[in-house]
């Protein structure tokens, strides 16, 4: 079976646990997943498996994005992506898989991105001190200095304020905390990178 499965983050709330505990988990509507493509490594270089998620219309796909799914006869998808065929398993194109690839107590790494910040300073991106808040001081949330004075210029890498989230996010070692196959949804313990609604990469932890 796959070690990998996409799905849509659904947004968090809390489950109960045997002892009384309460546990703050995220739902996420994972599959199901059809394996499009099989990549070889004696015809692409290396070993992998694409997978389509979310059936789509063809008028929602570009000409290049169904003339190869159409090739490969295996329908029509919103989402490609590529994962790891995991060593010793044995893939066939069309093939379907759902969230049963996973069980309650399994550690997942989870990829998606994150929420997008906007413009933001030095403070609230890189959590910079400030400067002094007495004295009269007006440059309480500023970077403050450079660098040397003799470089007569910024290195690269320094940190500034710019653009803050909207990049790839994975969190590893969440815990599962229960599968739904029926409904097609894993509840994964704590919080998962992006918006509800974001596009996640629910993967096999491996350290």
């Amino acid at each position: 079976m796959p070690s990998a499965i996409l799905g849509r983050k659904l947004g968090m709330t809390q489950v109960f646990e045997e002892d009384g505990r309460v546990t703050p988990v995220t739902v996420i509507q994972a599959g199901p997943c059809v394996v499009t493509q099989l990549k070889t490594q004696e015809k692409d270089g290396y070993s992998a498996a694409q997978i389509g998620f979310e059936e789509a219309k063809e008028r929602r796909l570009t000409q290049a994005e169904r003339g190869h799914l159409k090739a490969h006869e295996v329908g029509l998808f919103r989402v490609l992506r590529e994962i790891e065929i995991p060593e010793g398993e044995s893939l066939t194109e069309g093939s379907e898989f759902k969230t049963d690839i996973f069980a309650a107590g399994d550690k997942v790494s989870v990829t998606g991105i994150s929420k997008g910040k906007g413009f933001a300073g030095v403070v609230k991106r890189f959590h910079f001190h400030g400067g002094d808040m007495t004295h009269g001081s007006m440059i309480h949330r500023k970077p403050q200095s450079s660098g040397a004075t003799d470089a007569a210029r910024t290195f690269k890498g320094t940190r500034k304020p710019g653009h803050m989230g909207d990049v790839q996010v994975t969190q590893q070692g969440l815990k599962v905390a229960r599968v739904d196959v029926d409904k097609n949804l894993i509840l994964v313990k704590g919080a998962i990178p992006g918006a509800n609604g974001g596009l996640v990469l629910i993967k096999k932890f491996v350290r």
